[in-house]
């Protein structure tokens, strides 16, 4: 009787899929067609933030407390100007130490700016942090903060964390500033994240991008060269309005032996599936890493409803056991990879405001690559036969993911 029951829920499960699909037949189409057209072509070389005329000098970072400990230094060294971008900027241990140290750089007459996402940061900025930073001549500029008028761009938002210090050395990553993301104040169970430090001539179209979305220039972006193995590359761009889903879709179609995925949100359109799916198909060894725990349930239900067309072209799907896994990273055959603030999925693509750090052939791509194999050792692989036996409600959660999946 159980099986019986069983089956009748899995068919009902399948017709509201089936029923959702319809509903959204003419978005699927449209992705299609970029799919089939391969969409815009995008060259790290020659759509990035132009060549460094000197080499430029990355250091990671994969612990909160290390990462906050430089920043706050570099902040307290200013001499000519503090730029700071971020999603979440909270009133906690963390972010009042940051407040503090801009709030005393402000007050020497340096030029500090700090722009904050309206949507990411208003829960947890206190109004009494924001005023101790404009009382002290910090500049605080919120970005698409709430309007009656334009209801819609409270959605588009600037998920961007950027820190560029005089023109000397700029930080780009994942890392929030907030109490989650460190292990004294939050303890083992704070988040997986990575973030990094640039120093050289990068840091100077770090600056320029900085002050361009700051006078609201949103898709400027620096003179275009070739020649450079380290960038920076934002996803709204004159030359491509989806540079980052066009960059990752083509270096996926590149790839030649392995890619390394690691990723919270994993909502992906269907350009960014098929490619995933041919390079296993071709017999790119493609593994993929989420959390197994989630700030958002709802987008690890929405990513789940991915796992089985995954897994049947080959792609290895593996769930990050000890915390909460932040960190997004790519690495292609251990000589290309990226970082920054961009997940896998419809709102990074095709809404949000992003940055992300592109290098090639430098250390840096191994040394990510050893970081992805380190959190696997902590994973569990998830077993396609094992998965194809969950429990129906499971299979009901991801039904209503995937039908939100594009506004997650």
């Amino acid at each position: 009787m159980r099986k019986v029951t069983g089956r009748l829920i899995d068919r009902r499960i399948r017709a509201v899929r089936v029923a959702l699909e319809a509903m959204d037949l003419l978005s699927r189409q449209s992705e299609s067609s970029a799919a089939a057209a391969g969409g815009c072509r995008v060259d790290p070389a020659s759509d990035a933030a132009g060549p460094p005329s000197e080499p430029t000098g990355v250091e990671l970072f994969t612990e909160g407390d290390e990462l906050y400990a430089a920043m706050l230094a570099s902040i307290r060294g200013a001499r000519h100007a503090v730029r700071m971008e971020s999603y979440i900027f909270a009133s906690d241990e963390i972010g009042w130490q940051f407040a503090e140290a801009l709030a005393e750089r402000a007050a020497a007459g340096i030029d500090v700016r700090l722009h904050l996402d309206a949507a990411g940061a208003w829960r947890s900025s206190s109004l009494a942090l924001q005023r101790h930073l404009r009382e002290r001549n910090v500049r605080v500029r919120w970005f698409h903060r709430w309007s009656w008028r334009q209801p819609l761009r409270y959605n588009r938002r600037n998920h961007r964390k950027l820190l560029v210090i005089d023109e000397r050395v700029a930080y780009v990553g994942g890392f929030n500033i907030h109490r989650e993301s460190s292990r004294r104040f939050f303890g083992a169970s704070r988040w997986r994240d990575t973030h990094a430090e640039i120093s050289g001539s990068l840091v100077k179209h770090a600056t320029k991008l900085f002050d361009a979305f700051w006078r609201g220039h949103r898709q400027w972006m620096p003179t275009q060269q070739n020649g450079r193995a380290t960038s920076l590359v934002s996803n709204h761009t004159r030359a491509c309005r989806h540079q980052i889903r066009c960059l990752y879709s083509e270096a996926f179609a590149s790839a030649r032996e392995r890619i390394y995925l690691t990723t919270p949100y994993f909502v992906p359109d269907l350009l960014t599936q098929q490619r995933l799916m041919k390079a296993a198909r071709r017999g790119i060894d493609v593994r993929l890493l989420v959390p197994s725990k989630s700030d958002v349930p709802i987008t690890r239900w929405a990513a789940h409803a991915f796992y089985s067309e995954l897994m049947s072209a080959g792609v290895r799907i593996y769930e990050y056991l000890p915390r909460m896994l932040h960190a997004k990273t790519i690495v292609i055959d251990g000589r290309r990879a990226t970082l920054g603030t961009a997940n896998l999925d419809y709102r990074s693509f095709f809404l949000n405001y992003e940055l992300i750090l592109v290098m090639e052939a430098t250390r840096e791509c191994a040394l990510l690559e050893q970081h992805f194999l380190e959190d696997l050792s902590e994973s569990q692989q998830i077993i396609a036969n094992t998965w194809a036996r969950r429990r129906w409600a499971k299979k009901l959660l991801e039904g209503v993911g995937w039908a939100m999946r594009r506004w997650l």
